[in-house]
């Protein structure tokens, strides 16, 4: 550690434990170093951990394993250097503006008189001057997230922490705030030293922060720590912001190239293998199913069909009216099946997707069932079970149980859904609820291997 370090994160691990008492790993192995003069983004989907590591590195969660440190101290509390600012505001709103704003001076016994005129200096450099006596629910989403930033500024904090503090607001509001943090920012540099940014916004942890460290998840592990070396203000429509755009959308979907994008970025990214592995992985342990319905990749093929060419992630959620994050779960299953290709954040479809495209239903329903049985094992598990037992039936719980010894309760129920599903489409099984029974569908019984392909099950 050296003098510019404020905290650092080695090897922390958090464990929760499940309804059903089995151990969920959330994040697994993170390590992070904050230094001063920084702005530091952590950019992952949806699940990947971020407000968890957060907290913990806010001292407000213990790790389950690891350890934290603050200026070469390690916590045993709430990090005495950091000051938060949260997604939803987390006013009090019986207090106005100007009292919200001291509450955490009052917390720390600071006299009345010097609380007041630190207050009233945090408002007005965060342009809510005027407001000082409105209470919450007088104002709009925008100026009570301005609120939470000034009570987070007025406490001077050696780190800012903000966990996904404008993606409750509109388009607008959110880019405006964006640029008024980076002015007090650089304005504060004595009093503030660095800031923490948590969000799954690629494009505002690009126009943001000084590096951003990219989250992979099912656990939470760093697979890439990239420095942004652009110039401030960054122009969004200049060529290296989109080349540094489309390198985090590929880090994502694990279909970066590494080697390209170094030389394009002069970027180093950390943990290949963790990234390689978790694309290979063929356990049920190592690899969540993307929450996917069939019906959502033959739309997204569709669109994908009228350009041949593919497009990029950014353009392709624009035409959808989607956020990009909800993009993701389509993506990994269309890469998982072989419909689609990526590269560098660029979607299109292989030969096999056309040609699942363009097949009528019956031969779409053959080639999706070829496609699950070949790369998703949880469906080879079922299938095999269901054509192992003597009824050709089972209790949906096993396969729930089977999931739950490796995923969280939540996780486990996606996957078991997704999975029935995509067998459904397939015309492998099919499930009823009431019962809890899993049933092999009579298209399946037969011996003989559809389109001359002897699907994993059979040859076992």
């Amino acid at each position: 550690m050296n003098d510019k370090t404020i905290i650092e994160a080695r090897h922390v691990t958090k464990e929760f434990q499940s309804d059903e008492g089995n151990d969920w790993k959330v994040l697994d192995d993170m390590n992070l170093t904050l230094e001063a003069g920084e702005v530091v983004a952590i950019l992952g989907r949806s699940g990947a951990g971020k407000s968890t590591f957060l907290r913990i590195l806010a001292g407000l969660i213990p790790a389950s394993s690891g350890s934290v440190t603050y200026r070469g101290k390690e916590l045993d509390g709430p990090n005495p250097g950091v000051a938060l600012v949260f997604q939803t505001f987390a006013l009090m709103p019986w207090l106005t503006v100007e009292a919200n704003v001291e509450l955490g001076l009052q917390a720390r016994g600071v006299p009345r008189d010097e609380r007041r005129k630190l207050a009233l200096a945090a408002i007005d450099a965060i342009g809510l001057d005027g407001f000082e006596t409105a209470y919450p629910k007088e104002l709009s989403g925008g100026m009570r997230q301005r609120v939470g930033i000034a009570r987070a500024l007025v406490l001077k904090p050696d780190a800012l922490f903000m966990d996904e503090p404008f993606s409750a607001l509109d388009v607008l509001t959110a880019e405006n705030l964006r640029q008024e943090v980076l002015k007090v920012w650089f304005a504060e540099h004595d009093s503030i030293k660095s800031i923490l940014i948590v969000t799954h916004n690629i494009e505002e942890a690009v126009q943001m922060a000084d590096r951003v460290v990219v989250l992979g998840s099912h656990p939470g592990r760093v697979i890439a720590d990239v420095p942004i070396t652009m110039d401030r203000p960054r122009d969004k429509q200049s060529d290296e912001f989109q080349t540094t755009v489309d390198f985090l959308y590929s880090v994502l979907t694990g279909r970066a190239d590494k080697g390209d994008i170094r030389r394009k970025l002069q970027s180093k990214v950390r943990d290949k293998e963790a990234v390689n592995n978790s694309i290979k992985a063929e356990d049920l342990g190592a690899r969540v199913l993307p929450d996917a319905t069939p019906g959502g990749l033959a739309g997204l093929a569709d669109v994908l069909s009228d350009n041949p060419g593919g497009m990029d992630m950014a353009d392709l959620a624009a035409i959808l009216s989607f956020e990009v994050d909800d993009l993701f779960p389509l993506i990994d299953a269309g890469l998982l099946l072989g419909i689609f290709d990526a590269d560098n954040g660029h979607v299109r479809l292989t030969a096999l997707g056309r040609k699942w495209q363009q097949a009528d239903i019956l031969k779409a329903k053959e080639l999706f069932s070829t496609m699950i049985l070949d790369h998703v094992p949880l469906v080879r598990v079922i299938d095999r079970a269901l054509k192992n037992s003597d009824s050709k039936t089972l209790h949906g719980s096993l396969i729930l149980d089977l999931l739950r010894a490796h995923h969280s309760d939540r996780e486990a129920v996606q996957q078991f859904e997704t999975a029935i599903g995509w067998g459904r489409y397939g015309e492998l099984f099919d499930y009823d609820a009431d019962d809890d029974r899993l049933t092999l569908d009579p298209e399946n019984l037969d011996p003989a291997p559809r389109d001359g392909h002897i699907p994993p099950a059979r040859q076992d």
